[in-house]
């Protein structure tokens, strides 16, 4: 895994792109790509990192439920109604915040907290912990709960337990698989009624589920589920032309309509077709001379500006996934350092808006940061 070669960025100043190319790779020249100064992710990070997941998926309040109450016996605490994911607000957040924990104790089995994870998952991670999940999602009002930003999540979970070769990860994964099976499911039936893609910078975004569903459904080798994603996204995204990227951000934003388009488009189409339909999606991306204002937070006690920090990391992730893919935007990697440098020392010590979920949005970023 090349997770354990990520970098964390130490910069002190940001600068504007370099016009030095970079070594060729391959026979080919890399686009422009400014040498910064890191130092390596280890274990001592991954530590620090790791307290913000562990913390919060124990914490039951406060929390949004988000479910639709059907009769009074639906009144009950976070931890009775979502045993496998009651904290950190969210179940989205419970769910990729033991991503988090995967992905971390999965790099450093080393972690000084390695025992308190596989605690906190088994105790969360049962069998019969995930059928009163699946019970849930079965009620009449809430067959379609956290579609499909939860779900996409659940996927990446699925996926992590999925390539871990752990005793443990295996049973756990062997617990979750039929909430991951109905979800998968749900998608299904789902994707074909979409008439139309949702374009916003928070949950509801098409293009990052589908990416996500992608990079699930190509570890799990479900070929039915991969081809329906492939042609939904051409349904969806292959006329698209001139993507407003300076309309973004919107005041909420999480992530980038435009890039996690962009992003989903590569793992999508062939090389030729993609750089064809690139050009005429978001053909600035090609100069280096691109540019892409910070997005900043102006209140981090706010749980919908504090977003913006989020965006941070979700276009750094979607620009280092375009820099690894093509070496034409292989300059597109300082403008994610330079997203992600800015929102990264505001994980710690935040307030509760931000911390219950950023930490799992700095480590996605990271994992897909190209090496040097």
């Amino acid at each position: 895994m090349k997770f354990m070669k990520l970098t964390l960025i130490v910069l002190l100043s940001l600068t504007i792109l370099s016009c030095q190319n970079s070594p060729e790779n391959k026979g080919g020249t890399k686009s422009p790509y400014q040498s910064q100064n890191f130092s390596d992710f280890g274990i001592e990070e991954a530590e620090q990192l790791t307290e913000l997941p562990l913390q919060c998926i124990s914490q039951e309040f406060p929390n949004k439920l988000g479910q639709v109450l059907g009769s009074e016996e639906d009144l009950a605490r976070p931890k009775e109604l979502r045993p496998a994911f009651f904290g950190c607000f969210d179940w989205h957040s419970a769910v990729h915040s033991q991503w988090s924990l995967v992905k971390l104790l999965k790099e450093f089995p080393e972690l000084k907290q390695a025992d308190s994870i596989r605690s906190a998952l088994s105790q969360r991670l049962t069998s019969e912990n995930i059928k009163i999940e699946i019970d849930f999602f079965k009620t009449e009002h809430n067959q379609n709960f956290e579609r499909t930003y939860g779900w996409a999540w659940l996927f990446t979970l699925a996926k992590e337990l999925k390539t871990w070769e752990d005793p443990q990860a295996k049973e756990w994964l062997s617990n979750l698989m039929p909430l991951v099976e109905v979800l998968e499911e749900k998608m299904k039936e789902f994707l074909p009624k979409l008439v139309y893609p949702i374009r916003v910078g928070e949950h509801p975004n098409t293009a990052f589920a589908l990416s996500m569903t992608l990079d699930f459904a190509e570890v799990f080798e479900k070929e039915d589920l991969k081809s329906l994603i492939i042609k939904r996204s051409k349904d969806f995204y292959l006329q698209d032309q001139n993507c407003p990227l300076d309309w973004e951000p919107s005041g909420y934003d999480f992530l980038s309509p435009c890039l996690e388009e962009a992003s989903l488009m590569a793992k999508v189409l062939p090389e030729e077709e993609f750089q064809a339909w690139v050009k005429e999606f978001m053909p600035g991306l090609f100069s280096k001379y691109f540019s892409l204002e910070v997005a900043e937070v102006s209140d981090r006690s706010d749980g919908k500006l504090v977003h913006l920090d989020g965006l941070n990391f979700s276009r750094a992730w979607n620009l280092y996934e375009l820099a690894e893919r093509y070496e034409a935007f292989y300059h597109l990697k300082t403008i994610g350092d330079q997203h992600f440098v800015k929102a990264y020392p505001n994980l710690f010590g935040d307030s509760y808006e931000g911390a219950h979920w950023l930490g799992s949005f700095a480590l996605y970023a990271l994992e897909q940061r190209p090496n040097d």
